[in-house]
């Protein structure tokens, strides 16, 4: 019955896309995208996906107009190549943290981008930790929103211990997250919140205070996106300052936007945990820095959408 599944994928991420295609056992069809001198994108599936259930795997990361550009671009040929269903697969949802109207005259391009891919032809959309649950109600066509949860927990389990810690969030908003790690990893486990203060579009935030005991405490930052390390550094010192015993910091996806290597290098977190929802270069690649793969869970997710299956047990 998988002969009527399709893997596609553009130049995003082939290699998580070909770390799927071997988990669950389907070749990635053949496609080109490129650009033409101009600088338009062009793709062509070479071959027949007619009647057939297609899976577009594509992240919007850097640079991130023009994957997701390639992405809209692929669901509009696989449209009217007649495919039977058509889910768009974006580990990393781009333009997550513009998700709603906090300034005057900004737009809510989270949004923006829901809209674009339905008009272009998705018809369900698999992402990986979107940066706030309300832009699952962007969409009009179903979203399976999945976590790393469960793989930060077993790293955490086996490679750091349950004594004597601590799951922290970097900012007020992070809260529920990291309270839902605690809360899997069993009740002798706190949680710790860092309270920050943003400064409008500069991407930059001061620490007021930590709620939550720290000190001679192993503390475990999590996130969702590493993209500066701002945040998260200026919490790790913060942890430090008062008295926690040694620092992680887990993260879905890693954005790794200059300066962020330097940034964590200098910092005192012991070790920087991701995963490979966007690519991840070898100069990226620092001594701190581990990289978990989601290629088992969407593999998982994939088969499970196909054969009609539920998902949400992957995380019960």
């Amino acid at each position: 019955m998988k002969d009527n599944l399709v893997l596609l994928t553009g130049n995003a991420h082939p290699e998580l896309s070909r770390s799927i295609s071997k988990k669950i056992g389907v070749p990635l069809s053949k496609i080109q995208v490129f650009k033409f001198a101009n600088d338009e994108t062009f793709c062509k599936i070479e071959d027949n996906i007619r009647k057939r259930e297609v899976f577009v795997v594509q992240p919007a990361c850097r640079p991130v107009n023009d994957h997701l550009m390639e992405l809209l671009i692929i669901i509009d040929a696989c449209k009217r190549a007649s495919a039977a269903s058509i889910t768009a697969v974006v580990p990393y949802y781009g333009y997550s943290r513009t998700d709603k109207k906090d300034q005057p005259r900004v737009p809510i391009t989270a949004k923006l981008v829901a809209d674009l891919l339905t008009v272009a032809g998705a018809q369900r959309l698999i992402t990986v930790d979107l940066h706030a649950e309300a832009i699952q109600g962007f969409f009009d066509i179903p979203v399976d929103a999945l976590y790393v949860m469960p793989i930060f927990l077993e790293y955490i389990q086996k490679e750091i211990g349950l004594d004597d810690l601590v799951i922290v969030s970097p900012d007020a908003g992070g809260a529920a997250r990291a309270r839902a790690h605690a809360k899997k990893l069993g009740p002798n486990v706190d949680m710790a919140v860092v309270d920050k203060r943003r400064f409008g579009n500069t991407g930059s935030s001061e620490v007021f205070n930590v709620v939550g005991e720290v000190a001679g405490k192993k503390c475990v930052l999590v996130d969702d996106i590493i993209d500066t390390a701002g945040s998260i550094t200026q919490a790790a010192t913060e942890l430090k300052k008062r008295g926690a015993k040694e620092i992680w910091a887990l993260a879905a996806h890693a954005v790794l936007s200059p300066p962020a290597l330097e940034r964590l290098e200098q910092s005192p977190i012991s070790e920087v945990v991701v995963t490979d929802t966007v690519p991840i270069s070898s100069g990226q690649k620092i001594k701190k820095l581990k990289v978990l793969s989601v290629a088992g869970l969407l593999a998982e997710t994939i088969r499970r959408v196909y054969y009609g299956e539920s998902v949400s047990s992957l995380f019960a």
